[in-house]
């Protein structure tokens, strides 16, 4: 037997049978952090105070996740800074992937207690719009995961342009033109396999009836589920009329300028991987004086590992 390959499968094995596996269930939770930065940047001059970390970081401890996908993040030396502590505090994920793309005041940032084994980053992706290429600003991080020794999937994390006008083209247009791509990778991936096991999340800037929503959400046997995570206050009945999603609360985030909440940050599984969610289980946590933090709140869904379901 080779050596070198040996000392590596005996370095993974330990590291993998150190993770403990919850009653055969992992958490998946997604939260931009707002300008998580440790430095001023020429369009970004405000850091996050020791206030506002703390908020994150109690957030994140909120959700308990096994893997979590940060947008907004700073440099590298900020993501070491916000690992650290928690750490201290028992939540401690030692897997990570960082993309770093055309943006490059903030990152698409993974963090995970459980193994990455594959990572396919997808830093430099274009669109077509009104004749000219433009960047996906942000990128996209794709990883495979190991959540048991007989359970992998794939999570596509991303951050859709903003709401922010800009003199190039329409917000709108580059948002749905983002989408766009990242639905062409969330389509590769399907079709090289339809039951691959996905978890599509981040933060997308937009409502579910939107354009760009529509196309993330694609149609037909590869339409991805909405888990649709909300508050656990005790809100169950229906909408009105019938055919509308029940009237509890799933706003993720808020807009000063015009004072409103909306759900612009989602968790949405391929059909495969929704055969191992737990609706019951799937929640937005609420935290006193959340808005210290950021202006989003943050998201989580559960999954079960039972090969049986």
């Amino acid at each position: 037997m080779n050596y070198t390959r040996f000392v590596i499968g005996f370095l993974f094995s330990v590291v993998f049978c150190s993770i403990s596996f919850a009653n055969g269930t992992f958490r998946v939770a997604t939260y931009n952090g707002e300008n998580y930065l440790d430095q001023p940047t020429e369009s970004r001059h405000f850091v996050k105070s020791a206030e506002a970390k703390a908020k994150i970081r109690e957030s994140i401890k909120a959700t308990n996740p096994d893997v979590l996908a940060l947008e907004e993040m700073g440099t590298t030396n900020a993501l070491l800074e916000l690992r650290a502590p928690l750490k201290a505090d028992g939540l401690d994920f030692p897997f990570w992937e960082y993309v770093s793309s055309f943006d490059t005041n903030i990152h698409v940032v993974i963090l995970s207690k459980l193994p990455i084994i594959a990572r396919r980053p997808h830093p430099n992706e274009f669109f077509p719009l009104d004749g000219k290429r433009f960047a996906v600003k942000r990128g996209f991080a794709e990883v495979d995961i190991q959540a048991a020794p007989n359970f992998t999937f794939t999570l596509i994390a991303g951050h859709l342009k903003s709401h922010l006008t800009t003199p190039e083209a329409d917000e709108a247009e580059e948002r749905l033109g983002e989408a766009r791509v990242l639905r062409g990778i969330i389509d590769a991936r399907l079709g090289k396999n339809p039951n691959a096991r996905l978890v599509v999340l981040g933060d997308f800037n937009d409502t579910k009836d939107s354009d760009p929503l529509k196309t993330i959400f694609g149609h037909g046997k590869f339409r991805l589920a909405d888990t649709r995570p909300a508050e656990r206050n005790g809100d169950t009945a229906s909408g009105e009329p019938p055919h509308f999603e029940p009237r509890n609360v799933t706003w993720t985030y808020f807009y000063g300028v015009n004072d409103t909440y909306s759900r612009i940050d989602y968790i949405l599984l391929s059909p495969a991987m929704k055969n191992f969610w737990r609706a019951d289980e799937t929640s937005i946590p609420k935290i006193p004086n959340w808005g210290v933090g950021s202006d989003h709140r943050p998201i989580v869904a559960e999954f079960t590992t039972d090969a049986a379901r």
